[in-house]
């Protein structure tokens, strides 16, 4: 893991390189039919979601290996079942790489900067079905507040949270 370089995404970085890494992450979701919306996004969606966040970059041999995009205040839709927090999406690790404990590196990252940006709590969300996510989730200290609906998936989402600080 020494190979893993972990910096913010800048002008210079692709986003179609990015993308590609968000649609190889999600791709077992996508084969078992959850369409998580990093599993079918367009370099231009990438971008935008980009735009609402702190997108972080894991680098081994200047290759994107694993990706996080983390705020430190999220505003929710109204009707969501949690208020507003830090938050973070497109979590992404390659293939090749699970089971290194980049995931967790990335999930430690995010939640650093969520404190760093003023966020004492932290609210995400994935797929009702995905219980190894959940599972991961539910191992790190993430609680289950209630469920949403997206308009870009497939599933219903759990909503979780967690604090961050003591």
């Amino acid at each position: 893991m020494e190979s893993i370089i972990m910096r913010r995404f800048v002008d210079d970085d692709s986003v179609e390189e990015l993308t590609t890494l968000l649609h190889r992450a999600y791709a077992d979701h996508a084969a078992a039919g959850l369409v998580f919306f990093a599993s079918y996004q367009t370099p231009e969606d990438t971008r935008r979601r980009l735009g609402k966040g702190e997108c972080w970059i894991a680098l081994e041999q200047g290759t994107i290996v694993g990706s996080v995009t983390v705020t430190g205040t999220y505003d929710t839709p109204p009707g969501y079942p949690a208020p507003a927090a830090g938050s973070f999406w497109q979590l992404a690790v390659d293939p090749s790489r699970r089971g290194t404990g980049l995931g967790n590196r990335l999930l430690a990252l995010a939640e650093t900067r969520i404190v760093d940006l003023g966020s004492s709590r932290v609210v995400i969300d994935t797929s009702s079905q995905a219980a190894d996510l959940l599972a991961w989730y539910g191992r790190h200290g993430y609680a289950s507040i209630g469920t949403w609906k997206w308009d870009v998936t497939n599933y219903v989402s759990v909503v979780l949270a967690k604090n961050l600080l003591p």
